[in-house]
């Protein structure tokens, strides 16, 4: 057995999801690292004495700070992701610290915003404001490309777009998409005209930069202009991207399209169901239920 403390190995894991590009993991793992290290006081502890007791002790912290069941159960994962993959090196003994505490996931309020609301982003004249007309493109190119994500987006090159289709892996997931590219992206994309950058969507406006942090930079500018836009719309709750990814699905049950196509249209290849129809399913199956979708916006 490997003498394994707690703080230096996810420290190692974080620095394995830098390294593999993998920024958002590596933030969220660096949320939990803090958040444990305030219940220990700053007190490192060794991997094999992280029991059920100071699992349930560091449960009723989080609780006794007011966070929600879907909170603690976001650190508790982590930890115990951390705690197995220590576990599969060989470094302790399993001994399942975390099966008494709540790892599941609570039903939220949903962020899918009806068509008609779409309908209202679409058509608004936002000229005079070009901060919020960019944020209002970016929402509504996610949209119609299926509630793609915006770092997805962000990386997509113009070599990505090949015989009227746009091909990415899911930075996520990793799993390899293929989405038919419509008249109603490439009017967003000729808004924003770049001969000099790589990429093909207009995410990186400055210098060509692809760094996390500018990419963060953009993503934090988008959302506060959409919160805007949700006011100027009359929505009863304030949009950010992510929205558009709900909306997509949503909306696409609204219109009968079957549970299998909107899982192999958004990527969804963590799912096993969603796996088991990604290995059979025609993707023309998909571009026709996009379709279906945008021309709806209109």
């Amino acid at each position: 057995m490997l003498d394994y403390s707690l703080f230096s190995f996810m420290t190692s894991q974080i620095s394995l999801l830098r390294h593999r590009r993998r920024m958002r993991t590596a933030e969220t793992y660096v949320a939990a690292l803090r958040s444990f290290s305030r219940f220990r006081g700053g007190r490192d502890i060794m991997l094999d004495a992280l029991t059920q007791e100071v699992v349930m002790g560091y449960e009723d912290y989080l609780r006794d700070r007011g966070l929600t069941p879907n909170t603690t159960s976001f650190y508790m994962r982590i930890l115990r992701a951390v705690y197995n993959r220590a576990v599969e090196r060989g470094g302790i003994e399993q001994k399942s610290p975390f099966r008494k505490v709540y790892t599941g996931v609570d039903h939220t309020r949903k962020r899918a915003l009806p068509l008609v609301d779409i309908r209202r982003i679409s058509r608004l004249s936002l000229a005079s404001t070009p901060h919020l007309e960019y944020a209002r493109d970016i929402f509504m190119l996610s949209f119609y490309m299926r509630g793609m994500s915006l770092i997805d987006m962000a990386y997509l090159r113009k070599s990505d777009l090949r015989d009227g289709y746009v091909a990415y892996r899911r930075r996520k997931t990793g799993q390899k998409l293929c989405v038919a590219w419509t008249h109603e992206m490439q009017s967003i994309v000729d808004k924003y005209p770049s001969a000099t950058s790589p990429y093909l969507l207009p995410v990186f406006r400055s210098g060509g930069s692809d760094s996390y942090a500018a990419y963060r930079n953009v993503s934090y500018r988008i959302n506060r202009s959409l919160k805007q836009i949700s006011v100027m719309i009359g929505s009863r709750s304030a949009i950010t991207l992510y929205c558009a990814r709900h909306s997509w699905a949503s909306i696409a049950q609204t219109k009968n399209i079957p549970i299998s196509v909107i899982s192999a249209g958004m990527g969804h290849a963590s799912e096993s169901t969603t796996r088991i129809y990604l290995a059979s399913l025609d993707t023309s199956v998909v571009d026709r239920a996009n379709s279906v979708i945008i021309k709806s916006v209109f």
